[in-house]
């Protein structure tokens, strides 16, 4: 399998012996289009050996609830199947990963472990403990974004106008075909049965509580069909309803992106070839690959993505000046979660996010920037965002929320405004500037209880 191999970094490099190459799934759910997945066969190929994929499921993470976990599963469900059509083993280990990838390993007397890049901090501390518990080779290999983080940039980036030119550079290096996930020669028999998905459910330690969407198919397959009904059917009119949260004009991908079901690099070929209106592919185009992989940069290089100490010095200079300031309104943040504040527009916003799972990326913004209006410090604010997107969320826990979170109240790729209240020199936004540019009442209208 031939992979780019600066997508590939060696956590561990030592002498490798006879046995089967395990990939550890984690960020990158499915099985075309995956770098990591392609690798790690093309290692097992070249050393005539089997290849195992194994996930590490957590009893829980981050915040996420049963809605997550449910639609998480259910694409893991498919893994499984589709897996085995090309004999390929897949295990479902339950725990801690720096034990059960660790103890997996030992079972099989792997030669090699693969794992996909991730810059969350958990993430990246169980890579950790794991390398020290391994004595094998292990590879990271970056499936995720089209370019390579630690190649795209080695440094965190000020915003899109800094890392856009980067990776327009290296673009025409990686933005390429993928070869095809073979057959797998060399077998080994399984040491135990096929996963039975619905007590797995029963083990999980998480909240119940958050209703699930059986509207909304997971896998693979149903990712492939979203993209082609989006590219089919709205991409040659998304730069003008992109930015409407009252009209469907946004490409609904973002689950499937965060959960690995589909490959953003798969979408970019896709769209690239696409011939619709030049203005809304580029459009398109800045949010999949700039947009998306400037916040792999900001989590990667900003060990504090997820707090105050992460926002720009300038930014939080300016919010300390005016943590004193009066609020006209303060809320808790389980007065937030029930959607009950004094702005019918907001809590249209929250209410969207709670009943679908997704709210529209223009009404992220403007919720975002009220949490900070209405609490009594920035902390509070990005604590309680935090807590909200990753509970209810489809797409919670992921670089794309903590960036924009973090933009939103801590001006991280963005620039300092004009000083005002309680926002200090952050952007400001109100119900006023959107009136300006949508139809309010309407989207009120349509997310009420």
């Amino acid at each position: 399998m031939q992979v780019n191999g600066l997508r590939v970094r060696a956590l561990k490099d030592v002498e490798t012996k006879k046995g089967p190459v395990v990939y550890w799934m984690s960020r990158e759910q499915r099985l075309k289009d995956n770098w990591a997945l392609l690798h790690a066969q093309g290692l097992a190929m070249e050393r005539k050996v089997p290849l195992l994929v194994v996930f590490s499921l957590v009893p829980q993470f981050l915040g996420a609830a049963m809605r997550q976990y449910d639609f998480m599963l259910k694409g893991l469900a498919d893994v499984e199947d589709d897996l085995a059509k090309l004999s390929i083993p897949f295990y479902l280990l339950e725990g801690l990963p720096e034990k059960t990838i660790a103890d997996f390993s030992s079972v099989v007397h792997a030669s090699a472990l693969v794992s996909d890049f991730d810059p969350l901090r958990m993430k990246r501390e169980w890579k950790e403990k794991l390398t020290s518990q391994v004595h094998i080779p292990f590879y990271e290999v970056d499936a995720h974004n089209i370019v390579p983080c630690w190649i795209a940039s080695s440094k965190q980036e000020y915003g899109a106008y800094t890392l856009r030119p980067k990776l327009k550079r290296l673009l025409p290096q990686f933005l390429t075909e993928y070869p095809k996930l073979e057959r797998h020669p060399y077998k080994i028999k399984r040491i135990d049965e096929r996963i039975d998905w619905q007590k797995v459910r029963t083990r999980l330690k998480i909240d119940h509580s958050v209703g699930i969407d059986d509207s909304l198919d997971s896998g693979e397959a149903a990712a492939a069909n979203i993209l082609g009904h989006f590219i089919a059917n709205k991409l040659n009119d998304y730069n003008l309803k992109r930015n409407d949260p009252c009209l469907d004009g946004q490409s609904n991908l973002s689950p499937y992106l965060h959960f690995g079901q589909l490959a953003a690099q798969r979408v970019a070929l896709e769209v690239t070839g696409a011939k619709v209106d030049w203005q809304s592919k580029d459009a398109f185009l800045e949010e999949l690959i700039v947009r998306r992989e400037l916040s792999d940069n900001f989590c990667f290089y900003n060990e504090t993505y997820d707090r105050f100490e992460g926002f720009p010095h300038w930014a939080q200079e300016s919010l300390n000046e005016h943590r004193s300031d009066k609020r006209e309104y303060t809320y808790t943040v389980s007065q937030f979660e029930e959607a009950n504040t004094h702005d019918p527009l907001w809590n249209a916003a929250q209410r969207e996010m709670v009943c679908k799972g997704k709210m529209h990326g223009y009404m992220r913004m403007y919720w975002c920037k009220k949490i900070l209006e209405w609490t009594e410090s920035p902390e509070e604010a990005l604590e309680s965002a935090i807590y909200l997107n990753d509970k209810y969320e489809l797409d919670g826990r992921d670089p794309n929320g903590y960036a924009g979170m973090a933009w939103s109240i801590g001006g991280v790729h963005d620039r300092a405004w004009f000083d005002r209240k309680v926002f200090g020199k952050v952007r400001y936004m109100s119900y006023g500037g959107c009136q300006s540019k949508f139809d309010v009442d309407e989207y009120i209208k349509q997310n009420k209880v």
